[in-house]
């Protein structure tokens, strides 16, 4: 889908630079951007979701193990 956006003339200039220098085009510089912002957010999300896990914690059932139980040589 095209669309238009409205840059700044320098960042445009130094987007175009740096699609040259990586011997690519603006339009898959910016999808490469895009796509690297939203996989970010999402990585983001993911590791908030897995601490908050790991923050409530698992119920396995059971008691907890006394010290001394949990030292036990065997």
């Amino acid at each position: 889908m095209k669309t238009t956006i409205d840059l700044p003339d320098d960042l445009l200039h130094r987007a175009k630079v740096a699609a040259a220098q990586r011997k690519t085009t603006l339009k898959e510089l910016v999808q490469a951007g895009l796509d690297w912002v939203l996989r970010s957010e999402d990585e983001t999300a993911n590791r908030s979701a897995a601490l908050a896990r790991l923050q409530k914690g698992l119920r396995l059932g059971g008691q907890p193990l006394t010290r001394d139980q949990a030292h036990e040589r065997q």
